[in-house]
């Protein structure tokens, strides 16, 4: 998989931007709605890196995240990981619930609930995108939400991917509302096999 990961062309990449823009203005939509404040999205950029260097985009790998993760199922399996530094978190979690602003970065179960229907929305979304273009029936599964160091979160996630993949698409969101940034990043990890079912789909698989 690793391969197939890095021998993507700038082609592919920015059709690979573009469906992640569209999900990302499907998500936008969706959480305005629950908030009913205006939330801009937008994804500056997709990469390509190891797993073992995501912390470090993270912030280092000592750095407070919290992390929501799922597996996608269907004809173009992988997993979906959204990461969000503690205070964009906590940032996110107070504008859902009508909080005020604190630096006191407690969650409650309440709003580890909120968290796992933010990832559960922003993941639904971009499989929503990526289904449209491919055709592809691509279906999440029930969120997992954890809050750790970045080294230690991303731990956890290698042990469920196990061997299925050693780079991650990492697609950086940028959420915006009308007085904050809040800043999340959200890999991609195709399984093998997986990116070329997509590229085939979306017509730029060469």
């Amino acid at each position: 998989m690793s391969e197939e990961v890095l021998s993507l062309s700038h082609t592919q990449l920015d059709a690979l931007k573009e469906i992640g823009n569209v999900g990302a203005g499907n998500a936008a939509t969706a959480l305005s709605q629950i908030i009913n404040r205006r939330i801009d999205m937008n994804v500056p950029s997709v990469s390509i890196m190891p797993l073992v260097d995501v912390p470090d985009i993270m912030g280092g790998p000592d750095s407070m995240v919290a992390g929501v993760y799922l597996r996608v199922f269907g004809q173009a399996p992988g997993s979906i990981l959204f990461v969000m530094p503690i205070n964009s978190a906590f940032d996110l979690v107070n504008i859902l619930m009508g909080h005020e602003k604190s630096d006191d970065y407690t969650f409650t179960a309440m709003d580890e609930s909120a968290l796992l229907e933010i990832g559960n929305i922003l993941a639904s979304a971009y499989l929503n995108s990526l289904s449209y273009f491919t055709k592809l029936t691509l279906l999440p599964s029930i969120p997992a939400l954890a809050m750790d160091m970045a080294a230690a979160l991303l731990s956890v996630v290698l042990v469920q991917l196990g061997q299925m993949g050693d780079h991650a698409l990492v697609i950086k969101t940028v959420f915006k509302t009308d007085d904050d940034g809040i800043n999340g990043h959200f890999f991609l990890i195709p399984d093998p096999g997986s990116l070329s079912s997509v590229l085939v789909a979306i017509g730029v698989n060469a």
